[in-house]
């Protein structure tokens, strides 16, 4: 099973931007600091520009966050960057086979525990700022 790494390596992404803005800070330069590569680093970007959550120019290696870090929480970020505002923790197999008991309420035995996962998930994501982790790192850099 694949975990989706969109989230840190977003809230990633919005820590070096707002650490660095007096400084050049290309996708390839991000990309470095990541692991991955600037191809995937420009997507979350432009995610993050869709959310207004951050700008940029093109031809620019000047991004900057859209409003002050402590305004940012890792629920913004998270719902900006996952590709389906219905994205969940949680995934079914969406054909069960009918005939099995199990696989004929097997929705009906989870949603509901499920959908509390999620609400929980959201709510502490909405408690944590970018700032938090900000600071978290400036601690290390000192």
């Amino acid at each position: 099973m694949k975990y989706s790494t969109k989230l840190s390596d977003t809230v990633h992404v919005m820590v070096l931007i707002a650490i660095n803005q007096e400084n050049s800070l290309s996708s390839a330069s991000i990309a470095e600091s990541i692991h991955t590569n600037p191809g995937f680093v420009r997507q979350l970007m432009l995610k993050l520009k869709k959310a207004e959550l951050m700008t940029s120019v093109a031809g620019h290696a000047r991004p900057s966050l859209s409003k002050p870090a402590d305004q940012i929480t890792l629920l913004d970020i998270y719902k900006a960057v996952e590709t389906n505002s219905e994205e969940v923790l949680f995934r079914f197999h969406e054909n069960p086979n009918p005939l099995c008991p199990i696989g004929r309420t097997i929705h009906k035995s989870l949603d509901g525990a499920l959908e509390e996962i999620q609400k929980n998930f959201e709510v502490e994501l909405s408690k944590w700022t970018l700032a938090d982790v900000y600071e978290n790192s400036l601690e290390e850099l000192r």
